[in-house]
């Protein structure tokens, strides 16, 4: 789903509550983003080999709502609910790891799979309480399996709509489950989701989560947000050879990150609701 990013580092305390959850109002056009519910399925591998983006590629991130990208964007990151921008390199973003909020996808997960929610010791959903999230229970092979073919199939709709690769989000979840998931957990289950990334020929990025770097999972390239501002873009660089999109929020941390990093990495300076262009608020800069 499309939200305003956290920052990466798990002991990091989160920003400020923001007055609007862009993930969750301004590009869910359809029933089945709102609800989670699969798309239609699709089999079988393309034959096409997945394609990194160029490691220089400007970049622009546009969870916030689609917008004809500002002249030299090369590479554009958007929700799996839209359009993939023509002629540049389109990143399709998936919410892999928790569930949308809203009564709409709770509903949805508890008529159709509710074991497949992370619960608590009363058999409550443990929630993300910063975005209203349920976590989804990754704890065993057998439900990381069965979570495969549904979030499998989100991804199987990203190539047949046109995107060259797709950022799985929430990556970090087991941080906020009360130790009742742990980065293996998260480990396997990526795993699951860079081989069917491959299989239909789409790259697939690590988002954020410095901790699970050198674990062999098999991601082609990362999207960071503020890597700049929390002093972790050099594992990132280092991992992916300069394959990194940067998000910045903060000019502080947008100027530092384009001082040590302006020539190794494409980094962007966006406002926290990656507003469309032309709406009240929107920010979009880039080294």
């Amino acid at each position: 789903m499309p939200r305003t990013p956290r920052p990466t580092h798990l002991a990091l305390a989160l920003t400020a509550a923001l007055a609007l959850l862009t993930g969750c109002s301004t590009t869910d056009r359809n029933t089945d983003r709102d609800t989670d519910r699969p798309a239609d399925r699709s089999t079988g591998t393309t034959g096409k080999t997945p394609r990194p983006p160029r490691a220089d590629a400007p970049f622009d991130y546009q969870l916030g709502g689609p917008y004809t990208p500002p002249d030299g964007v090369r590479a554009v990151s958007r929700d799996r609910s839209a359009n993939p921008a023509p002629g540049r390199y389109n990143i399709c973003y998936v919410n892999a790891f928790q569930a949308q909020p809203g009564k709409k996808a709770a509903a949805w997960w508890d008529e159709e799979h509710p074991d497949l929610i992370l619960r608590d010791d009363d058999g409550d959903p443990v929630i993300d309480e910063d975005w209203d999230e349920p976590l989804l229970d990754i704890s065993t092979a057998a439900k990381r399996e069965r979570l495969l073919g549904i979030v499998g199939e989100w991804i199987d709709g990203c190539a047949r709509s046109g995107f060259d690769a797709v950022e799985p989000d929430n990556l970090d979840s087991y941080a906020r489950s009360d130790d009742r998931l742990d980065p293996a957990d998260a480990t396997a289950f990526a795993r699951l989701l860079v081989r069917r990334a491959h299989d239909r020929g789409l790259a697939i990025a690590q988002k954020n989560t410095a901790e699970l770097l050198g674990k062999g999972i098999g991601f082609d390239f990362a999207v960071v947000e503020e890597c700049g501002q929390y002093d972790e873009c050099e594992p990132f660089s280092s991992a992916y050879d300069g394959r990194v999109f940067d998000i910045e929020y903060e000019t502080k941390g947008y100027d530092a990150a384009c001082r040590r990093w302006g020539k190794d990495l494409s980094i962007t300076l966006r406002d926290r609701d990656v507003l469309p262009a032309g709406e009240k608020g929107h920010v979009f800069r880039r080294c």
